[in-house]
């Protein structure tokens, strides 16, 4: 009877069998695609390629070169301001936003749809609205002296010196509405009892916030923090929309100097150096989120 019963249970192997036949092009498509693409483009960062790949291996050249350059210097300190910045703001007015949805505010579903919609937009469509709109002759600046501020100035496009806060201002208005409906969700998703316990005690509701609520929504803060960072390693479409990485090299970030290098420069190898950093850069933030996703889980 044992022997009977251990033979009808079904193989592990063959267990969901027609999900894991699903999944072969989804897996052939990671291994091959992006697995194998990985792979070559490291292996090719330490040759001397040019036009074409060609493996002719010259160890950490391009790596000495990539950090000798001042263009990818420039370029790391200003995904650096733009990245630190932009998780603060988007977190910061994101949650704030959601904050203020979630106290059942009439025309909420306006508000949220008028919050949400520039996230449709294309990164490029949304730079080249922010170009005008920061364009000294006919954007806000005009605006404003037409209005009698003949001394004001509001031109960070055309100044090297904070060019990249001008790319910033565009990329908070598109990307904030996502922080928001993500905030939001996670705000709907708390027990309206813990709410209510709170105000029987008397905890002021920002106190509420900052002990209670926000701790309990780790899960939706670490999701957050993972896509907004992704966003800011890869930024590009705004810089080339906004100023082309003008003026000179004042707003150029390590995306565009990996285009620049390998489809404009034909210099391969170093724009394979390039990209492999900004790969680790990637690994650094998604590994510690899959490690406090699931390892924490693992070990509970």
């Amino acid at each position: 009877m044992a022997g009977q019963a251990y033979s009808g249970r079904p193989n592990q192997l063959f267990r969901n069998l027609n999900s894991k036949i699903a999944s072969i092009p989804m897996i052939l498509t990671a291994v091959v695609i992006f697995l194998g693409g990985t792979i070559w483009t490291v292996i090719y960062s330490f040759t001397n390629s040019k036009l074409l790949p060609r493996a002719t291996f010259i160890g950490f050249e391009q790596y000495e070169r990539l950090w000798a350059a001042p263009r990818w210097i420039v370029s790391i300190q200003n995904l650096a301001i733009y990245g630190i910045l932009s998780l603060i703001f988007s977190l910061v007015i994101g949650f704030v936003l959601a904050a203020l949805m979630d106290q059942k505010i009439r025309f909420e579903n306006t508000f949220r749809t008028i919050f949400l919609y520039p996230f449709a937009l294309s990164f490029i469509v949304t730079g080249l609205v922010w170009q005008w709109l920061l364009n000294p002759e006919f954007g806000i600046q005009s605006v404003v002296r037409s209005l009698g501020w003949e001394s004001f100035t509001f031109d960070p496009l055309y100044n090297s010196q904070i060019v990249i806060y001008g790319i910033l201002i565009a990329a908070l208005w598109q990307g904030t509405g996502l922080v928001m409906c993500l905030m939001l969700a996670g705000l709907r998703g708390i027990d309206e009892d813990i709410w209510k316990a709170a105000r029987v005690d008397g905890i002021p509701m920002w106190r509420t916030y900052i002990q209670i609520i926000i701790p309990m929504m780790r899960p939706v803060f670490i999701t957050t923090l993972v896509i907004i960072a992704s966003g800011i390693v890869k930024v590009y479409d705004l810089v080339v929309a906004q100023t082309s990485g003008g003026p000179g090299i004042a707003s150029e970030v390590p995306a565009k100097y990996v285009y620049d290098y390998m489809f404009q420069a034909q210099n391969l190898g170093q724009g394979f150096a390039a990209s492999t950093m900004m790969l680790l850069t990637v690994a650094i933030i998604i590994i510690p989120w899959a490690y406090l996703e699931f390892g924490g889980k693992k070990r509970g």
